[in-house]
């Protein structure tokens, strides 16, 4: 069927607007760098337009196969037999997320598209000992069948072979663990089949806090190589040609035992060495009635944190003999070998009768994971004895003499007093003065050192008192009290959410099924038991922490 010129003027616009849109489309190219590459290792995909495209491009196609790194735009001039061609580039630099035959999809610039381009991504080679490869991680840890919350050595070692002009390493990631970098990098040079490696070896200590199957989640390091091709142009400010490569470590599967039936103790400590004392500031023997003495109980483990050492101190069951704990030190020291925790309480005791006391022994039963055994740190009993002070017996011979000068003849008596009431009186007076002179030095001097009162820190540990009390006898409705008047306190909040979002994970959990048992109206099924466990340790745990952020550094130092 044939159509007349002009018959159809509609039809024709249509065909001519189209076929304009389509010869005004801007051409966009998409290439890569190399083809094939390998799975550990960065290429660049460059996008070339020969002129301004419709909009900003959209690169979110590419993170589903690709991790992009980063991404430059530049604009290019150039002259050729007196006519200019321009052309804009979009240089990205990507590694990809799989092996296989990947393609680079489309990427719209508005209602510009570029075409999609192919590529085939290489499996790398598993890092090990017999291979060649420019850098690789190699990971171990020490027991692989460790017990529940006792220690794990993670050790994690980077050779390499070329220049690096920066890298990062993420953390090692263990669920339900409490994870501690041990100590400061230890660089080292070593030969492997002939191939001379430079090493950053780099420690972890491991508490795994739930027994059963775990895995430890590889590590991923990425690092810029310093390329051996010298830049286009030689000058100060050209910069190093590097090309970024990551490689991974293999993963750990750890077997973690639970504590064994035949363990007795109150408090599960497994350690490597525990050991504890007593020191006294004065003498036992010869305590003297109304003054303090303290003792000092100090408990030092090798291999375990400092939240779970337990409490040494037990009241005496007397009023005769009072005592006043102290505030206890917690300390954690990180050597290259694992954690050496410290827990110091300071007692002071002020008997208020003359006679012997007696101190029970303090006995702390801790797991050996060396021997696998049960062994028991121990502080034998221990009697005191208190007498009455000199001052005490001087005051009591003034009351008795009175008696004593009415049994002799009053004459000589009143001859005695009266030749040396003047003598006496003066020294009473003398002695008098200097201790008034004495007391208010030592009282303004007193002033100075004096610290005031804490008024928080005591409101604190009324409420700890109190949440203490209320998970002991796993009343939920007091324990949310307590600690909603502690949240008040420490981070001026009023919810258990707020307070929850401040804890750690474990205890974070248990606020939030103290949460659900309030929901859910079961009062009596509610356990405070781990609560209040969980609480101590992340209180203990902020003591010790250090002040400033502990986050791993880049490792540009290698």
């Amino acid at each position: 069927m044939m159509y007349k010129k002009g018959k159809y003027p509609f039809l024709s616009l249509v065909l001519f607007l189209l076929l304009s849109q389509t010869a005004w489309a801007t051409e966009i190219k998409a290439t890569v760098d190399r083809n094939p590459v390998s799975i550990n290792e960065s290429f660049q995909i460059t996008f070339t337009a020969t002129a301004s495209p419709d909009d900003d491009p959209d690169f979110s196609p590419l993170e589903r196969d690709f991790e992009i790194l980063n991404q430059s735009h530049r604009n290019n001039m150039s002259w050729i037999n007196g006519k200019s061609t321009r052309s804009i580039q979009w240089i990205l630099n990507v590694i990809p997320r799989h092996a296989g035959k990947l393609v680079i999809p489309s990427v719209s610039f508005g209602d510009d598209v570029s075409q999609p381009v192919e590529i085939v991504v290489t499996k790398g080679l598993v890092p090990n000992n017999s291979n060649n490869d420019d850098l690789f991680l190699e990971v171990e840890v020490t027991p692989e069948r460790p017990y529940v919350q006792s220690q794990i050595l993670y050790t994690l070692r980077f050779y390499r072979r070329v220049q690096i002009a920066q890298a990062s390493l993420n953390e090692p990631e263990l669920k339900d663990a409490v994870i501690e970098k041990l100590g400061e990098d230890n660089n080292y040079n070593t030969d492997i089949n002939g191939v001379a490696y430079v090493v950053t070896e780099r420690k972890y200590a491991l508490f795994p806090q739930k027994s059963g199957t775990a895995t430890i989640a590889p590590l991923v390091l990425t690092a810029e190589v310093v390329s051996k091709s010298r830049p286009r142009f030689n000058g100060f400010f050209n910069r190093q040609i590097t090309k970024t490569k990551r490689v991974t470590s293999r993963a750990i599967t750890l077997d973690v035992q639970a504590a064994p039936d035949d363990f007795t103790g109150k408090h599960w400590i497994p350690a490597e060495q525990v050991y504890i004392e007593e020191k006294w500031s004065g003498d036992t023997e010869n305590m003297k009635v109304g003054e303090p003495l303290t003792r000092t109980l100090t408990i030092l483990a090798k291999g375990t944190t400092v939240a779970q050492l337990p409490e040494l101190h037990s009241e005496i069951k007397t009023g005769q003999l009072k005592t006043y704990p102290d505030q206890p030190i917690l300390k954690e020291k990180k050597e290259a070998d694992g954690l050496i925790a410290l827990r110091e309480e300071k007692i002071a005791y002020i008997p208020s009768k003359s006679g012997s006391y007696n101190l029970p022994a303090i006995e702390i039963p801790w797991f050996n994971t060396q021997t696998q055994t049960m062994e028991i740190a121990r502080i034998e009993e221990r009697n005191i004895s208190t007498i009455v002070s000199v001052s005490l017996q001087k005051s009591d011979a003034v009351i008795e003499s009175p008696g004593q000068i009415n049994t002799v003849d009053s004459d000589p008596v009143i001859h005695t007093v009266e030749n040396n009431f003047w003598m006496w009186s003066s020294i009473a007076l003398a002695l008098g003065w200097l201790m008034t002179v004495f007391f208010f030095i030592y009282k303004s001097s007193a002033k100075s050192r004096e610290k005031p009162v804490d008024i928080r820190e005591i409101k604190l540990k009324e409420t700890v008192k109190a949440l203490k009390q209320a998970c002991a006898e796993n009343n939920n409705v007091a324990a949310k009290d307590a600690l909603l008047a502690w949240g008040r306190i420490k981070f001026n909040t009023s919810s258990l959410s707020a307070i929850a979002s401040n804890s750690e994970a474990r205890l974070r959990d248990e606020i939030e099924l103290l949460n659900q048992s309030l929901y859910a109206n079961r009062q009596g099924k509610w356990q405070g038991k781990k609560l209040f466990q969980y609480f101590v340790e992340n209180s203990a745990r902020e003591k010790v922490a250090k002040k400033t952020d502990d986050e791993l550094e880049p490792l540009y130092k290698l």
